[in-house]
């Protein structure tokens, strides 16, 4: 970590996880398309899902607060040659995860019907489908938190091919489910529900395992799972800017909703869906980068290494925006191609079309914008991650949808994500370029001092 040549750890450690992030795209995608092809009621099912996703990423909110806090720290301890330190964390990290899981899948079951109606808003045509889905994937909550705690624990331990297949596993296992049980055993939505919540056990048990494993440094043992609050607090502390991302993610998504149906009803909910699960596609592939810089430039800021980790964080923002321009291009091209891969419906393939295009015009920002924000969280400053995310999250997106929606309608809706992005990326500009200058700054003294 800290001798290699910066391009080809983070080759190592980026086109493994950018593997594992687009067959988990795919996922995404083949789930839509299947729940959309759906006899009779695809298109509203596929409204339902879209309403429970705001419910799915509080989920992953819970994940990333632990995991990612918990995986900062290991690499950072890792670093500086603290392994016992790594494994303690390690341990705090699953029992938070299984505590916090346990309490958020109980609360959405046993409130379900509730959050459906008068917090999702859910219409006589998707109600159903929304309760269905929502109340089968809550079970499937300690799955998902405590194996993605686990599995980016794995990439901070050194090991991201063995990270990389976790992903895999619950991904392909998932597409291959989603047929079966939504047409074969004629589950509908539920059965795609059952078919996430399977694969989410299998790759829990196989991440965890790996720990358990003679092939990880660090070790999961029993006595470090028993709760410390210091190590706890600094897990949610570190945790709390990705975390804030996420749920800034979850309230866009309930503002998306909200302001869709009343300008367009759940046609437009549809769509919606539609284009976040494409748009995830092309995105997912800069979470690898993401996950490849975290531990690389988290080792080596902790070692003091400081002109590596500008060389990190420099080559990982470049191949980002490399990546986002080509989905931007693609996206604009093959839009409706890649729609009618969901849908036939004419009203939700209309709105669907044109709202893919203004959502991603300035698709080329976001690898900058996503490689940006990690990087604060990967040498221990979340402070500044949770204020670069929310500031495209809360500060801008959802008061701008609120805004323009009223002024433009439908077409402002879509138009309030390419402004936000415009926005937020002056402000990442900004903090980046003094970053690099605190930097070269903490170099000189570093250099100044082995001279001495």
């Amino acid at each position: 970590m800290g001798t290699e040549k910066i391009s080809k750890l983070l080759l190592k450690f980026s086109v493994p996880a950018m593997i594992g992030m687009i067959v988990n795209g795919l996922y995404n995608v083949v789930d839509r398309y299947y729940i959309g092809k759906i006899p009779g009621t695809g298109h509203f099912d596929i409204a339902g899902v879209g309403l429970v996703m705001p419910i799915m990423t509080i989920a992953f909110a819970f994940a990333m607060l632990i995991g990612m806090g918990g995986s900062t720290l290991i690499s950072l301890k890792l670093g500086e040659k603290k392994l016992k330190v790594a494994e303690k964390y390690l341990g705090n990290g699953i029992f938070l995860g299984i505590l916090l899981s346990t309490l958020l899948a109980l609360s959405v079951i046993i409130f379900k019907e509730e959050l459906a109606l008068k917090v999702l808003k859910a219409s006589t045509d998707t109600y159903r489908s929304t309760v269905d889905y929502m109340g089968i994937i809550a079970i499937g909550f300690p799955f998902l938190i405590i194996g993605y705690t686990a599995n980016i624990a794995i990439r901070s331990d050194g090991s991201p091919i063995i990270s990389m297949g976790t992903i895999l596993i619950g991904a392909i296992l998932n597409i291959i489910l989603d047929p079966i049980l939504i047409f074969q055993f004629n589950l509908g939505v539920k059965g795609a529900a059952v078919a996430t919540i399977v694969s989410q056990l299998v790759s829990m048990v196989w991440a965890v395992g790996y720990f358990r494993s003679k092939k990880s440094t660090m070790k999961l043992k029993l006595k470090y799972m028993k709760p410390n609050m210091k190590y706890m607090l600094n897990i949610l502390k570190l945790g709390l800017a990705p975390a804030s991302l996420q749920l800034g993610s979850g309230l866009v998504m309930f503002t998306f909703n909200n302001s869709l149906k009343k300008v367009s009803g759940d046609y437009a909910i549809s769509a919606m869906t539609i284009v976040q699960g494409i748009n995830m596609f092309f995105v997912m592939p800069i979470f690898g980068i993401n996950q490849g810089l975290l531990p690389i430039a988290g080792y080596n800021y902790g070692a003091k290494l400081y002109s590596r980790v500008k060389e990190a964080l420099k080559l990982a923002i470049f191949s980002a925006m490399i990546l986002s321009t080509t989905g931007f291009i693609l996206i604009q091209i093959f839009s409706e191609n890649l729609i009618r891969i969901f849908t036939e419906n004419q009203e939700t393939l209309v709105i669907a079309t044109s709202g893919l295009r203004i959502y991603t015009i300035m698709a080329p920002f976001i690898g900058f914008q996503v490689v940006s924000s990690i990087y604060f969280q990967a040498i221990g400053k979340p402070k500044l991650t949770m204020f670069l995310t929310l500031s495209r999250q809360v500060l801008f997106l959802i008061p701008l949808v609120l805004i323009l929606s009223k002024l433009f309608g439908e077409a402002g809706v879509w138009l309030a994500a390419p402004v936000s992005d415009v926005l937020s990326s002056a402000i990442t500009f900004i903090m980046i370029k003094k970053e690099i200058k605190d930097l070269n700054r903490l170099e000189s003294i570093e250099v100044n001092q082995k001279q001495i």
